[in-house]
């Protein structure tokens, strides 16, 4: 695992920023894997102005969202379809028919998981964009998710909830369940760049780089994979015992 402290969180999106500009560069067709929450949002800023720079283009990029509420409409402003609509996809020259994000109001839940599932098999995902949670979850994967699962509809535990809802006007507002792109979906990535930032992270990044090979720590599992670099800043990093003082 490939880790990089940075002094803060902008210069977090900036050292992703390079890391997915050379992808693009590279190869143009890439197919990514996007998160949402509060930790990309820098990095999708940087994205655009890059594009805006003529620095890169998204015009043959396919794109799959991490996950989706459950029972809440694509444009309902807390969506993850309306918040990558408005953090990153109208601001960029991306197709919209290449943005892959599971349908929460999908009439049959098990049929959208298969067929996401089926659509993840098919493209192949060249980087997988992680946050990780307070918990240790990545994507909606909560602890003691199997870590053979693959997409799948998710119980929010309360910690979760509890962090999500400073996107919403009360607790109450918060969804109880997701679609997420299993654990397995995530592994198998060519490449994973998980940001974190803030102390509120700092236990478990520790967990995650340094703890056990664990259920309980969702995060834990990326130890495993040949090709994860975990971008920083300097509170996420607090606690692991390289960079103790």
């Amino acid at each position: 695992m490939n880790i990089i402290r940075c002094l803060n969180a902008h210069d977090v999106a900036l050292k992703a920023y390079e890391i997915f500009k050379h992808q693009l560069h590279t190869k143009p067709h890439s197919v990514l894997g996007l998160a949402t929450g509060s930790s990309p949002i820098l990095l999708y800023q940087e994205l655009i102005l890059g594009v805006q720079n003529k620095e890169l283009s998204f015009k043959d990029v396919s794109t799959f969202n991490l996950d989706e509420y459950v029972g809440m409409d694509s444009t309902h402003p807390q969506s993850y379809a309306y918040f990558m609509k408005t953090q990153l996809f109208d601001h960029v020259d991306i197709q919209l028919h290449h943005t892959h994000i599971p349908h929460g109001l999908a009439h049959d839940l098990d049929l959208e998981c298969k067929l996401y599932n089926e659509a993840l098999d098919q493209y192949h995902v060249d980087i997988q964009l992680l946050g990780i949670g307070s918990n240790g979850h990545i994507g909606f994967n909560e602890p003691f998710t199997p870590f053979e699962s693959v997409t799948h509809v998710v119980k929010l535990k309360e910690s979760t909830r509890q962090d999500n809802a400073i996107f919403f006007n009360t607790l109450e507002e918060v969804p109880t369940h997701a679609i997420s792109m299993g654990i397995q979906n995530i592994l198998k990535a060519k490449k994973i760049v998980l940001l974190a930032i803030g102390k509120k992270k700092a236990h478990a990044i520790k967990a995650m780089v340094e703890g056990p090979i664990h259920e309980s720590c969702p995060g834990s599992i990326l130890q495993t994979h040949p090709d994860v670099t975990l971008i920083i800043d300097e509170e996420a990093a607090s606690l692991l015992s390289q960079y103790k003082s």
